[in-house]
């Protein structure tokens, strides 16, 4: 498992990396199996492969590291600054030889890991870019929102890549985003105000919305087996899951500060396990909630 975190070091803020060969030992620093520090504050990161890991730094900057010597030690492959405020999110494209960054500075930026630059840099947004999601078979596809209010489907095969993708809440601003691993024409959308809205990308009229969280919503997940459908968290610090008729199945307020991410475990379909800024790593039972409640 992989965790990122952020501390206020004086008047810096410094991030850190630790991986978890053991889950449930996180977030107790001595169980890590490989930690460094950043020399600024973690914003995003995401697997890239078993051993890459893309983050986002509130630098500015787009980073890659690596596990090595066994995977006892995390390093650094390169550093890149080419937005100029805070990068808010990133995501793995198809095939993972690309990936996606969304900064405060409005852009979205497409890069190549192989040659560490920017393929693509897109000003479609008028406000920050909050969060990047991509399709998971399609390199030339992924999403984007801003607190500009608009989420947009981009297809870097057209001339004009970006289209505005109607959910369903127009006046509320998106704050995050999910697509589907499976159903790869189902997305998903949190908005500022709690709201959780899935459509089928081909289809406007297959929008369902729930007002599912009193707060913004801080991270969506899809589930890829099982009958459980897309987990939410909030600044509300509670976590919510849906099922496939998009009925509440679980919900959890454990939590003592905004709830900020959220990951299915890959070995068991029951299994979600949520951060927040309370310091908390959770591992939620959900099959042990929805046979309760059944």
């Amino acid at each position: 498992m992989l965790l990122a975190a952020s501390s206020l070091t004086g008047r810096l803020w410094m991030g850190s990396l630790w991986v978890y060969k053991n889950p449930s030992s996180a977030p107790n620093e001595g169980f890590c199996t490989a930690g460094v520090q950043t020399e600024a504050g973690v914003v995003d990161a995401k697997w890239v492969t078993d051993t890459g890991i893309l983050v986002a730094s509130d630098s500015g900057a787009v980073e890659f590291w690596e596990l090595s010597e066994n995977e006892t030690l995390i390093v650094n492959k390169f550093c890149r600054y080419e937005h100029e405020d805070i990068v808010s999110k990133v995501c793995v494209l198809a095939g993972g030889l690309q990936v996606v960054s969304g900064s405060m500075d409005c852009s979205v930026k497409v890069w190549d890991l192989q040659t560490q630059m920017v393929l693509n840099s897109y000003r479609a947004h008028t406000r920050d870019v909050v969060c990047v999601a991509s399709s998971p078979t399609e390199e030339a596809l992924f999403l984007s929102c801003s607190r500009d209010g608009k989420v947009l489907l981009w297809d870097r095969r057209n001339p004009k890549p970006a289209s505005w993708l109607d959910v369903g809440v127009p006046d509320c601003s998106p704050t995050s985003l999910a697509w589907h691993s499976q159903q790869t024409d189902t997305v998903a959308v949190g908005d500022e105000d709690g709201n959780v809205s899935v459509r089928k990308l081909q289809n406007p009229e297959s929008i369902q919305t729930s007002a599912v969280h009193t707060h913004y919503v801080t991270g969506l997940a899809f589930s890829s087996h099982g009958s459980y459908f897309i987990a939410s968290v909030s600044e509300d610090c509670s976590v919510a899951v849906l099922d496939q008729s998009f009925s509440e199945v679980f919900r959890d307020r454990t939590h003592q500060d905004f709830v900020k991410g959220l990951s299915w475990s890959p070995t068991d379909p029951g299994i979600l396990t949520t951060v927040g800024w309370d310091h908390r790593v959770l591992h939620h039972s959900v099959h042990h909630m929805e046979n309760s409640t059944t």
